[in-house]
């Protein structure tokens, strides 16, 4: 079983989505369950909102689960667990103060139940050191809520997970959740997975990405291509990779052009082949869907008279209201100068800004083969 976890307190990062995609890819090639936890805590409006966005976002990329399941449903085992290791003198109550400087000294660890019994300060639960760690890390906070550290060890024994797949800066976790797993009588061994630390990637959401215009076909693509190649636990992966988004709009314009024009059209909020075909003349110099897609609507917005070629605007819409079909684009272009009598820029900035919502667009001649329909409509 393959585990990937999410913390439901901020939008998903494309790092968090790497490890989701590589999860479910190694899940996929041994045949395993997915499964995914949530990472809540004290339960919110705000919170539940983003668990809802986080798992849109990984239906959105195709990344199926078999289970669903949330830290805070195993709180009450959380605490049995944490007595459970005080009973066994696996772990011992701290009433240090937070700014105990770390490495922790263990000045609480030999306090007899006579001087916890009468110490009324707030306290902590720390693991006793081992021959794994010697680190006295906390398991259970002040406020009785468990360290993500604990409340992971003890989830991933719960639910049988037998594999987890990190990033190369997380490897220091693993032995922290082996000992509690190990102090607890848990005797299964875990499969960690280590891929490179992905930088950059702290500045960018999914989310954001997406509002941009990249694709989710771009976006898994490119995390994908920066490596599938997982490490054991014993081999160190030690070189990070860097998120480029200039390499991802490379990525991103290849896609779009792939796409069938009819999708690329849906994709735009249109449903027609030819605006596909119109958009993708748009990726000699634009890389994202939201990019062409301003292009597109400012082709079908209402205009109003070019400044400075007001009256010249005015003829030629006029003109094309009233014209006839042409088939050519040719046609089309004589038929206008010689019912309007305009010539060079007169002519050529108003119908451009007419016909494409800018006084140096796509060139009218490629355009024309997929506008000419909507003629009316785009001079409107």
């Amino acid at each position: 079983m393959v585990r990937v976890s999410f913390e439901p307190t901020h939008d998903m990062l494309v790092s968090e989505l790497r490890i989701a995609l590589l999860s479910a890819l190694y899940a996929e090639q041994k045949n395993l369950p997915l499964i995914v936890r949530m990472e809540d805590g004290k339960r919110s409006e705000e919170m539940e909102r983003r668990e809802d966005e986080l798992l849109e976002i990984l239906s959105l990329f195709g990344i199926s689960y078999t289970q669903l399941y949330y830290k805070s449903n195993n709180f009450k085992y959380h605490l049995q667990f944490a007595s459970t290791l005080l009973d066994r003198k696996k772990a011992f109550i701290c009433f240090c103060p937070e700014d105990k400087a770390s490495p922790y000294d263990g000045a609480c660890e030999p306090l007899s139940n006579e001087e916890i019994l009468n110490n009324p300060s707030p306290f902590v639960i720390r693991m006793k050191p081992s021959s794994k760690t010697s680190d006295s890390c906390i398991i259970m906070q002040r406020d009785k809520y468990p360290t993500a550290i604990f409340a992971t060890a003890c989830d991933d024994m719960l639910q049988g997970v037998s594999t987890i797949i990190r990033e190369e800066k997380y490897r220091d976790d693993a032995s922290k959740e082996a000992w509690v797993r190990e102090a607890l009588g848990y005797e299964e061994a875990l499969n960690y997975l280590y891929v490179p630390t992905l930088e950059n990637a702290e500045a960018w959401s999914v989310k954001a990405l997406l509002d941009e215009g990249f694709m989710p076909e771009a976006i898994t693509q490119y995390l994908l291509a920066l490596g599938t190649e997982w490490q054991r636990c014993e081999e160190q992966t030690n070189t990070p990779v860097a998120f480029d988004k200039e390499a991802l709009r490379q990525m991103n314009r290849a896609c779009i052009q792939n796409l069938s024009d009819m999708e690329l059209s849906k994709r735009l909020g249109y449903a027609c082949e030819n605006i596909g075909k119109l958009a993708k003349l748009y990726t000699n110099t634009l890389n994202t869907t939201a990019e062409i897609k301003g292009k597109i609507d400012a082709i079908f917005a209402k205009k109003e008279p070019l400044k400075g070629f007001e009256k010249e605007s005015q003829t030629l819409q006029k003109l094309i209201l009233e014209a006839p079909y042409f088939e050519s684009y040719d046609a089309f272009e004589s038929y206008l100068t010689e019912k309007s009598g305009l010539r060079n820029e007169a002519f050529f900035k108003p119908l451009c800004y007419l016909l494409t919502g800018e006084e140096q667009g796509l060139d009218l001649a490629q355009s024309y083969p997929f506008i000419k329909n909507y003629l009316k409509e785009i001079v409107r």
